[in-house]
């Protein structure tokens, strides 16, 4: 099948049809956890108010019927009590109408946050939030969870209690027309809702569909804007305003041609709901004409007659008002289909993701232990002592490339980590160094051998320090605590002390000095309060104070000197930290009793930190 047919075929699914419905029933499930929540409290109060105002309304529809009447009959005291009772029926409306739209926004937040705590529970589950975002097969993923969910909300909450309402309001007024005009009231007014129906569903579909791809498109321009406010610095080195205007241009065009098909299409649809509003509004006349010519009111007096016209009028206008705002509805239902389609496919994606990564851990957590292959390097060989009982990990025949990718960076790989031996892991750029971590640490799937971890991925046993370090908003203490937080700790308190002799090894000891310490200095953006080599020595402050057992530093001292890079890896010998280091620096194998080093197309060597080759 063909890209086009794919797209074609992929939009029809983006429509008000079952599959939205199958995807919405779902998210319902999750607004309401349980009969006794407050959202369901809330949605009985709705239907409450929205039932009492339908009462109220009718009362004050007849009130213009009231006074034809009291003005026929010329009736003073007639007049006072129905403007009293007029003016107590719209204070009842206006407190209704009021009370009606908090407790849809009460909905609305409630709605919000169930369902974000659902998508956050399934998208920071393991790596699940990793492959989400490195797949591709979802778009903008953060907005679908920011904006499309909170527009989702907002809409249904609006016309939540409307719907539910219409069918006890419309059976209500079909039994009052009948009163008025016998079968031709109901039977008027219900082809004229169904002609309305059939032709705004024709209608509404294609509003669906582009409403899901102007979400789509809104993000892909927002996170032009966001990468380059995120790398304003790089790209003003290359003084690539022009090239970036370009392409930001691209992504703003096809936004805006997809909100032009949009509005074409709601062009369509409001035209069609409007002209009905409005034949709407003379029908309940024509629908009166007949009875009225016929005779029957014939033997009423002017001010009776005036009276019951007024009423009766009013009865059939509001039975086709009760049709017509479900009319006007469909322009918002049609906005949360397409934001549920948007939200509903992310949760189908994240639990997809999250049970293929439960699946593959579930294989790394179970291997059997795999014995050293022949061709392995043995410790032993090298005069260092073997302790099993302290490995950390154990990497047998890994053969692995990048994802969706045949080209092979490393083949048989084999060997182990322990305690007490340091293994720096050399190669030309673009040769999988930095690969091979995302292999061991489950970021990419190998296509042959195993990882198996002896220690568990925390911060007390592994510890890794990534490329790029990252930081989260907070204090300076919670960076140096992370990927822990304070609570963590219970009632141990922690040592701030050791904190800032770490700071004042790594020589970030002006950080405490510039505020008020390691409480006070918080950021929300660490990436511009910080240096690249001062991210760097940040990272190992946050290794000194886990002390791991091991530690897997990624080029973790490209920004440093080379006197503070002798200081960092002294340190964390005098701290017992085994490391496995990624580097490109001479000097970094004075601090490794062995060297991993990769060769490209697919080879590699293990040997010890002398000149002698000891496999390949």
């Amino acid at each position: 099948m063909d890209t086009g047919v794919q797209s074609r075929a992929k939009h029809k699914s983006h429509v008000f049809g079952v599959l939205f419905f199958k995807r919405f029933l779902k998210l319902t499930g999750y607004m309401f956890p349980s009969w006794r929540s407050v959202q369901v409290l809330i949605c009985f109060l709705l239907l409450i108010l929205g039932l009492l105002e339908q009462v109220v309304i009718f009362y004050i529809g007849n009130i213009p019927s009231k006074y034809y009447k009291v003005f026929g009959d010329r009736d003073m005291r007639g007049f006072r009590e129905k403007t009293i009772m007029a003016i107590i029926l719209i204070i009842a409306e206006a407190f209704i109408k009021a009370s009606t739209v908090y407790l849809a926004s009460v909905l609305y937040i409630k709605w919000r946050g169930c369902i974000n705590a659902k998508i956050h529970k399934l998208y920071f589950t393991d790596l699940v939030y990793y492959n989400i975002n490195m797949a591709g097969k979802i778009d903008n993923p953060d907005q679908r969870i920011t904006q499309d969910l909170d527009r989702m909300c907002d809409n249904f909450s609006q016309i939540f209690a409307p719907i539910i309402i219409a069918p006890f309001t419309i059976a209500y007024y079909l039994y009052k027309s009948v009163e008025s005009t016998s079968y031709l009231g109901p039977v008027g007014v219900l082809s004229f809702f169904i002609v309305a129906t059939v032709i705004n569903k024709l209608l509404m579909s294609p509003v669906v569909q582009y409403v899901f791809r102007r979400e789509k498109m809104e993000g892909n321009y927002r996170f032009k804007h966001m990468l380059l406010r995120a790398n304003a610095e790089s790209a003003a080195f290359y003084r690539s305003g022009e090239i970036e205007k370009f392409y930001t241009d691209q992504r703003l065009h096809k936004l805006l041609k997809t909100q032009h098909h949009l509005i074409l299409r709601q062009y369509a649809l409001n035209f069609s709901v409007n002209l009905f509003d409005y034949l709407g509004s003379i029908l309940s006349y024509i629908l009166l004409a007949f009875p009225i010519f016929h005779g029957d009111y014939d033997n009423k007096s002017p001010a009776d007659f005036s009276s019951l016209i007024s009423a009766n009028s009013f009865v059939i206008m509001y039975l086709i008002n009760c049709f017509t705002r479900l009319i006007d509805l469909s322009v918002k239902a049609a906005e949360v289909a397409g934001n549920a389609h948007r939200v509903g496919e992310l949760i189908e994606e994240l639990q997809r993701v999250r049970d293929k990564q439960g699946t593959l851990n579930y294989v790394r957590k179970n291997q059997p232990p795999n014995l050293p292959s022949s061709d392995q390097v043995e410790l032993t060989d090298l005069n260092i002592n073997s302790h099993v009982d302290q490995r950390a990990i154990s990497v047998t025949e890994l053969t692995y490339a990048p994802p969706k990718s045949s080209d092979i960076l490393c083949k048989n790989l084999t060997f182990q980590l322990e305690a007490g031996v340091n293994i720096l892991i050399t190669g030309d750029s673009g040769c999988g160094k930095s690969s091979l971590l995302r292999v061991i640490a489950g970021l990419w799937p190998s296509q042959k051998g195993s990882v198996k971890f002896h220690e568990t991925l925390n911060p007390s046993q592994i510890l890794f320090l990534p490329q790029k370090p990252y930081f989260t908003d907070g204090t300076l203490k919670q960076q140096v605590i992370y990927p822990l937080k304070e609570t963590d700790y219970g009632s141990v308190s922690l040592d701030d002390e050791s904190i800032n002799q770490y700071m004042e090894i790594t020589g970030l000891q002006k950080l405490t000095e510039r505020k008020l310490g390691l409480e006070s200095y918080s950021s929300h953006d660490w990436y511009q309060e910080l240096s690249p080599g001062e991210m760097q020595r940040l990272s190992f402050v946050r290794l000194f104070f886990h002390q791991p057992k091991f530690a897997v530093l990624d080029e973790a001292t490209s920004q440093i000197s080379i006197d503070l890079e002798r200081v960092l890896y002294t340190k964390c010998q005098e701290l017992g930290i085994t490391l496995m280091s990624v580097g490109h620096r001479d000097t970094l194998r004075q601090y490794h009793q062995l060297e991993l080093r990769l060769q490209g197309r697919g080879n590699w060597t293990m040997q010890p930190i002398t000149d002698n080759v000891i496999s390949v």
